[in-house]
Order: C-alpha cells, then structure tokens, then sequence
C-alpha cells in the first residue's frame, strides 16, 4: 500500500496518529525514562561514595596496628611535654621551685617576691582546650643584659610558659654597682596540668 495513493482523509488520519505516536513516545522519554536516568545517576553516585567510604574502612582496618603504634606514640610525646607542667593542689610551691632552680644559673638576679595571681582559670585561646592556665607575678631587679638573658633563656627552656606584662624601672635602687640595676615585674602564665581522674 502506497501512501500517495491513500484518500486525503487517510493520509491525514495517519499522519495525525503518527505525529500523537511520537508525542506519546517523546512524552514517555522526557517523563518516566529521563527520571530513571537521573535516579541511575544518583544511585551510581551513592555507591561511588559508600565503595570510597569501604575502601578507607579496609584501610583502617589493615592498619590499625601501625594507627595504635602512632597513637601510643603521640601519648608518650604528650607525657613527656606535661612533664614540666604546672600540676598539683599547690600551684604556688610549684613555681617558686620551678622559677627558683631555674634562677640558681643567674648570680646577678635577685626575686625576692613571686606571688600567685588568684586561681587557675580555664585557657580561652582554643574551645574545649584541656589546659587550664595559672599566673604568677615576679618581681626583683637586675642588670640589663642579665635580664634579658634571663627572661629569653627562661621562655626558651619553658616552652608551656610565656612571660608577659613586663615592667622595667630604671629605680633598682642599691649603691655603688648596684644603682644600675633595673626593677623588673613581670607575670608568668603557665599551663596547668588536669588532674588524672
């Protein structure tokens, strides 16, 4: 059967069932088949991801035995540092042995007076941060460079304790030699050890 030769009506009937076919079709397509595709999409993605998230579990898994060994590791490290951290009910004996033994390599320093600065209070740098921190207030005199040979080797020997709030008088007072001492004040804020609980 020949198209050409079909009535006018026929061909036009035809042509309007095809034309509603490829509409159906075409509806069909953008419809139902499109969002198939786009769940396959999704569901690839979703399986990429949880087949990377298996993978770092598998690496976790084989290992653990070197995590556990870092992270032993790292506990040592810690331990170690806190070593020469502020702990204990009597903060204050600590600082006077602590600031004490250190100045015993300083003939020329004199600090008569170390008072605490009230009671610890929590470090507000970092949220959440372990550490509480203590000040202490130093006073005594000294000559200029001893001073700062002091105050610098101090710093670099403590690293958990920073010295701040310095004040030099050029008043040391004494005589002879001694007038050229500096008066100095400065306060120690050291980290505080938490107590094992």
């Amino acid at each position: 059967m020949k198209f050409n030769k079909l009535p006018k009506e026929k061909r036009n009937h035809l042509v309007l069932v095809g034309v509603v076919t490829l509409a159906v079709l075409g509806g069909l397509g953008f419809g139902l088949i499109r969002q198939q595709f786009a769940a396959l999409a999704k569901l690839a993605d979703t399986k990429s991801a949880a087949e990377l998230q298996l993978k770092k579990m598998q690496d976790g898994i084989k290992h653990a035995g070197r995590l556990e060994a870092d992270l032993n590791e790292a506990r040592e490290k810690l331990a170690a540092q806190e070593t020469g951290m502020a702990a204990g009910s009597d903060l204050y004996a600590w600082a006077i042995r602590t600031i004490g033994d250190f100045k015993a390599r300083y003939k020329e320093i004199d600090i008569p007076k170390i008072n605490p600065s009230g009671s610890p209070v929590n470090v507000n740098l970092l949220p959440k941060f372990p550490y509480q921190q203590a000040t202490f207030t130093v006073t005594g005199t000294a000559f200029y460079h001893d001073l700062g040979r002091f105050l610098a080797d101090f710093e670099n020997e403590h690293r958990l304790i920073r010295l701040v709030n310095l004040d030099v008088d050029v008043s040391g007072g004494g005589t002879g030699k001694d007038r050229e001492k500096l008066a100095f004040k400065v306060d120690i804020v050291a980290l505080v050890r938490p107590n094992p609980s």
